[in-house]
């Protein structure tokens, strides 16, 4: 157990080592080794008391047992010291700057406990690092990390775009405009006074990645039409007629999706969007109109062009041009069934989403990270969770102290401790029925709430001078606080619909509970905004595109054409995260609105050459394998490209980004295959 003295030395070690990092509030800063850990109790003679740690503690046996008792009497098992007492907690609180005034750095917070702290481990001592900064400083690691994905994710799609055309000049310059545009994002978003965070580090992959998908389309026109003889520069105008008002569309599709974000009441997935949506405002500029211009001066290799011509002219029922069959009655029924069949079984699975995390631990880390250990071992062996589930209780000044209101927060305290998430409650009430009978010699009689004011008063004092965190000076705020076995979404369903009972049922005008503050509680609340917000994102995602198909195409068949698949996949990406048991929470919520919002770009580059060859005249077969040969290999190269581009997410050490990049994949191929068939 914890009572030998080579433990005490190097708790002692890490508590001062902690003491002296910068950010720390000293003041509050406990472990068994700082003073303000005191013991109390009650005796004959009244109350004694005195710091945990003994004063003439020197590492003999009898200091040994001294602590021993000590901390038996100040009830620190399961707090501040393990159920199993083989291990005990140094809490270090934190201020949001630093001693020079300076908001605190919690990459360089998180290093300093690796360096200071972790590094005082043995074989026979380990050391476990939880808390807020310590997730935050993991994140900035993990985010290092992401950046070598970018540029796994540009050596991919280099390799994939070199490899269908064979041309290094055009290749190079649909890359320069994608990393142009990446690069005028940052610097606007820089202006606008926003910043990177783990969620919006995402945005500039999927601007290159966007960008990299336009570019392909018109390197592709105007080299196809440099192998049939004509001049760049004439080839350029004629891909930037026939091209532009699709990719305009598309790209305006891509802005509303993420502009569609906007209506969250969440600030991270606002700033993603606003972020995202400057992005592809800049790709307009970028991508549409100066990358033809680029070529038009450049122009492409005459051997890959010659290479591009035969290839087409060669490609015959070979192909992509098998997909000409989907025009005729018995295959098109065949691909109408089976996709009715996907969409009725996806439907059925997507039922079971769950709107919040499915998983115990920091859900921005995988299961198996280090600081998700960490957290599990302290869950398993304290009393107390990082899983906070606080409701306020306001009332008017020195309300708090009074019989009527701490009497119901002792019973909301009761009714939140009778549900099998909690683990157990804390609150001014519990504080003020120990004190009171500590007031009267300890008798178990007195261990109530009294109706005497003046007992009530002593007893406030006495739990705002020891848990300041349960209510204010004024006596006008107060907390209870339920502390959750995990955050997961059922978790925090209980806890809210039980303490939203309580509200209703005993609120007054002199007397509120107010849901919810703590880091389950802000989760809580988060979960509910996500929730509402769900469908009402993805209805208006589709209005939005399907009135810049229609403004686009002017025919309504042409709409579903383009719609219909679009659905399909976002029936399919509910039950793979069904599946794969991913919730419904903010990192996911974008993926869905984003694969509309850039998968409606595949079908609006083969529609609008499908449609002008079929106004020329041509059948419908000849018309989509026009558009099949002019769009269509780029739309099946783009979209290998997209989905090669966000795979590598896959491996991020951050979950959150790793289940976004499954789920855009996913997206990216499905709506792809959709497209085309």
């Amino acid at each position: 157990d914890i009572y030998n003295a080579e433990y005490l030395q190097v708790l002692q070690e890490i508590n001062d080592a902690g003491f002296l990092m910068p950010g720390v509030d000293r003041s509050f800063q406990k472990s068994l080794w700082t003073p303000i850990v005191r013991w109390t109790e009650v005796t004959e003679e009244g109350f004694k008391g005195g710091p945990v740690m003994p004063d003439d503690y020197d590492g003999s046996q009898k200091s040994l047992d001294q602590l021993r008792y000590n901390v038996g009497r100040a009830a620190l098992v399961g707090s501040l010291v393990a159920n199993d007492q083989r291990s005990s907690i140094v809490s270090v609180p934190l201020l949001d700057v630093d001693a020079d005034g300076k908001p605190l750095d919690y990459g360089a917070f998180s290093r300093a406990l690796e360096e200071k702290i972790r590094a005082k481990q043995s074989d026979s001592i380990r050391i476990y690092i939880v808390g807020f900064a310590k997730l935050v400083g993991d994140l900035i690691d993990g985010l290092v990390q992401v950046m070598t994905y970018f540029a796994v994710a540009t050596v991919m799609a280099a390799a994939v775009i070199y490899l269908y055309t064979r041309c290094v000049r055009s290749t190079v310059l649909v890359l320069a405009c994608s990393f142009a545009a990446v690069t005028w994002q940052l610097g606007i978003v820089h202006l606008l006074g926003f910043v990177l965070d783990p969620y919006s580090i995402l945005v500039p992959f999927l601007v290159f990645a966007i960008g990299v998908s336009h570019g392909a389309q018109k390197m592709n026109g105007i080299m196809q039409d440099v192998g049939r003889g004509t001049h760049r520069y004439v080839a350029a105008r004629y891909t930037f007629r026939r091209l532009f008002l699709a990719g305009l569309t598309a790209l305006i599709a891509d802005a509303v999706s993420f502009a569609v974000l906007m209506i969250i009441d969440i600030p991270v997935i606002r700033d993603l969007a606003m972020t995202a949506s400057i992005g592809v405002a800049v790709l307009i500029f970028t991508n549409l109109v100066l990358l033809p211009v680029l070529l038009s001066f450049v122009g492409v290799s005459p051997k890959a062009a010659a290479r591009s011509l035969r290839s087409e002219q060669v490609e015959g029922n070979h192909g992509l041009q098998r997909l000409v069959c989907f025009t005729e009655t018995r295959y098109a029924v065949a691909a109408l069934g089976v996709s009715a069949i996907l969409a009725v079984g996806g439907y059925i699975v997507s039922l079971n989403l769950a709107i919040g995390d499915l998983d115990p631990g920091a859900p921005e880390l995988r299961a198996d990270s280090r600081y998700n250990r960490d957290n599990a071992y302290i869950t398993k062996n304290y009393g107390l969770s990082s899983d906070q589930f606080v409701v306020i209780v306001k009332t008017p000044p020195y309300g708090i102290g009074t019989f009527e209101t701490l009497i119901e927060e002792d019973r909301l305290a009761q009714k939140l401790r009778e549900l099998p998430e909690v683990q157990t409650v804390a609150s001014a009430a519990q504080t003020v029925r120990f004190s009171t009978s500590g007031n009267y010699e300890a008798s178990p009689k007195w261990l109530t709430i009294n109706r005497d004011q003046s007992v009530l008063s002593q007893g406030t004092n006495f739990a705002i001078d020891n848990n300041p965190e349960l209510l204010n000076k004024e006596w006008s705020v107060g907390t209870v606080i339920a502390y959750l076995k995990d955050h997961k979404a059922a978790t925090l369903e209980a806890a809210v619909e039980a303490a939203e009972a309580f509200s209703k049922a005993h609120s007054t005008e002199d007397r509120q509970f107010l849901l919810a503050a703590g880091s389950a509680g802000i989760e809580a609340a988060t979960n509910i905004t996500v929730e509402k917000a769900n469908r009402t994102m993805l209805y208006m995602v589709y209005a939005a595109v399907i009135v810049l198909c229609f403004i686009t195409f002017r025919s309504w068949r042409a709409v579903v054409v383009a719609v219909v698949p679009l659905m399909l996949t976002s029936v399919l990406c509910e039950a793979l995260m069904v599946v794969l048991g991913i919730g419904v929470k903010v990192a996911t919520l974008p993926v869905i609105a984003l694969g509309v919002g850039i998968g409606v770009d595949y079908a609006l580059y083969l529609l609008s050459v499908q449609l002008a060859e079929q106004r020329a005249g041509k059948s419908l077969a000849e018309a989509y394998s026009a558009a099949v040969s002019f769009t269509g290999k780029v739309v099946a190269l783009v979209g290998i490209t997209l989905a090669a581009g966000v795979i590598t997410w896959a491996w991020s050490p951050i979950k959150f980004q790793a289940d976004m990049g499954i789920l855009l994949t996913f997206m990216f191929v499905w709506n792809m295959l959709g497209a085309l068939i």
